[in-house]
């Protein structure tokens, strides 16, 4: 499961909304300098706004500011790039191949290649709003983190 600290900014019955900025991977990945996550984290990281469901868990135990501990399964993270980046490509090279194959003209080929492109970016928003309320694809709340102050104090 991948982790990621975050903190809270609104708090509604059934879920939390978790502000994090991504830097656990950074130090895990071997293409550091070659790679966009870093310098955007160089250059700040700009925050993510998340909505992490309670499963259960009482929201009157939470308040805002409060840091905690989420986490995405690891699958779900594979699969969802996977169909993110490849359905776009794929129906790119499909539309494109026919084209290429029908019309034998290289303008039509490239105008076919943009249409299956943006028809696989359409595929992936129509998959996204109707997985919306999904709970599998939601994060989840892994922990509370408690002030440095209190651990120090205890």
């Amino acid at each position: 499961m991948l982790e990621e600290a975050g903190r809270i900014v609104a708090i509604n019955n059934e879920s939390l909304l978790v502000e994090t900025i991504q830097r656990s991977t950074c130090g895990s990945c071997a293409a550091q300098k070659g790679c966009g996550q870093t310098l955007l984290n160089r250059m700040g990281g700009k925050p993510t706004y998340l909505r992490v469901l309670l499963a259960g868990r009482a929201s009157d135990s939470y308040k805002v500011n409060d840091n905690v501990i989420i986490g995405i399964p690891d699958d779900i993270v594979v699969k969802g790039s996977l169909f993110v980046y490849l359905i776009p490509l794929f129906l790119m090279l499909v539309f494109a191949g026919i084209a290429h194959t029908y019309f034998l003209h290289e303008a039509i080929s490239i105008a076919a290649g943009v249409i299956g492109f943006m028809l696989g970016g359409f595929l992936i928003k129509k998959h996204a709003c109707s997985h919306r309320d999904d709970e599998r694809y939601h994060p989840v709340l892994i922990d509370d983190i408690r002030p440095a102050e209190l651990i120090f104090e205890n």
